[in-house]
C-alpha cells in the first residue's frame, strides 16, 4: 500500500467514523442543534432571562440572580452567584478553577431537577483545573472551550458563577456530541 492509498484510507475512515459520532439515533447534525436549543431553552424557562449585558456591567449576584445572554447568538448565558472581590484575569494569566457541571439533557423541566453534577467542585482529592486567559494556542486551555472562560470578560477573580455552554463552546472533545451543559465555576488567582 502507497502512502497516499494509506493517507487516503485514513482519511476515509476518519470521514466515516465522524459521520457515526455526528449523527447519533439518525439525527443529522442540524436536528442535533435544534433539540440542544430546545433543552437550553426549556432549562431557561423557569429561570430569568436578560438577554443583554447591563451598560454599566454591574450584574445582579445570588441564587435569584438572572441568567445573562453574554454572547450575541445566545450560546452562553451567565448567572452570578457572587462577585468577587479579587482583580480582573490578565491575557495569559493562569487562573485555577473548579466546577460541577450538569448535562441539560437530561435537565426534567417538569419537575425544575437536574441531572447528578460531575466535576472536581466538591471532592478536593481532585487536583484543580486551569487555563491561560484568552490563550487559546495552548492546549491545557482549549481542551476546555472557550464558554468556561466567558465570565471572565466581565467578571473579577474570585467569582461564581452558572454558566450555560452550549457546545460548540464547550470542551472540544464533545463538540460532536451536541450536548449543552450548565456549569457552576468557581474561579481562583492562585492554585487551591
Amino acid at each position: 500500500m502507497t502512502s497516499s492509498t494509506k493517507i487516503l484510507s485514513y482519511i476515509l475512515i476518519s470521514i466515516a467514523a465522524l459521520g457515526i459520532v455526528s449523527c447519533s439515533d439518525n439525527k443529522s447534525y442540524a436536528e442535533l442543534l435544534t433539540d440542544e436549543t430546545k433543552n437550553v431553552n426549556a432549562f431557561l424557562a423557569n429561570q430569568k432571562v436578560i438577554n443583554e449585558i447591563p451598560e454599566d456591567s454591574i450584574f445582579e449576584a445570588g441564587k435569584d440572580a438572572p441568567y445573562y445572554r453574554i454572547d450575541e447568538t445566545g450560546n452562553i448565558y451567565m448567572q452570578v452567584i457572587k462577585y468577587g472581590t479579587q482583580e480582573k484575569a490578565e491575557d495569559d494569566q493562569q487562573v485555577y478553577f473548579r466546577y460541577t457541571r450538569y448535562n441539560l439533557s437530561q435537565y426534567n423541566a417538569a419537575t425544575g431537577k437536574l441531572p447528578e453534577g460531575m466535576g472536581n467542585s466538591e471532592d478536593l482529592e481532585y487536583e484543580p483545573t486551569w487555563f491561560r486567559f484568552k490563550n487559546f494556542t495552548l492546549t491545557s486551555s482549549s481542551q476546555y472551550g472557550a464558554g468556561i472562560q466567558m465570565p471572565l470578560y466581565f467578571l473579577p477573580l474570585g467569582s461564581e458563577a452558572n454558566v450555560i455552554i452550549k457546545s460548540q463552546y464547550g470542551m472540544t472533545s464533545e463538540i460532536s456530541y451536541v450536548t449543552p451543559f450548565l456549569y457552576n465555576i468557581r474561579y481562583y488567582k492562585g492554585k487551591i
